[in-house]
């Protein structure tokens, strides 16, 4: 159902941005959008982009995150600047259609200070 891509190492005040692929249609979708997983920590929400393209960020990335999305090709791209040590872990895109849950493979995302 999710295909990610992206990912990787930077350092502290890098970019890098993330795409995340819906291999269905967008029709019967409530969210889709970004969590993520420091280690030692427990998921967190990044950011989702909702039906009726509603954006809800995380504080920790308000203003150096930003989600969009690509109707003709499914998906979503989360787009990261500013990055800091602390937004290290494995991000993981999360679809919810008809109600029901989908977890993309995780992608591992590591900012050196």
């Amino acid at each position: 159902q999710l295909q990610a891509s992206g990912g990787g190492s930077v350092e502290t005040g890098g970019s890098l941005r993330l795409s995340c692929a819906h291999s269905g249609s967008f029709v019967g979708i409530n969210y889709m959008g970004w969590y993520r997983q420091a280690p030692g920590k427990q998921r967190e929400l990044v950011a989702l982009i909702k039906d009726g393209d509603t954006i809800n960020y995380s504080d920790s990335v308000k203003g150096r995150f930003t989600l969009s999305r690509d109707n003709a090709k499914n998906s979503v791209s989360l787009q990261m600047n500013s990055l800091k040590p602390e937004d290290t872990g494995v991000y993981y895109c999360t679809l919810n259609k008809h109600s029901r849950e989908y977890w993309g493979q995780g992608t591992l995302v590591t900012v050196s200070s």
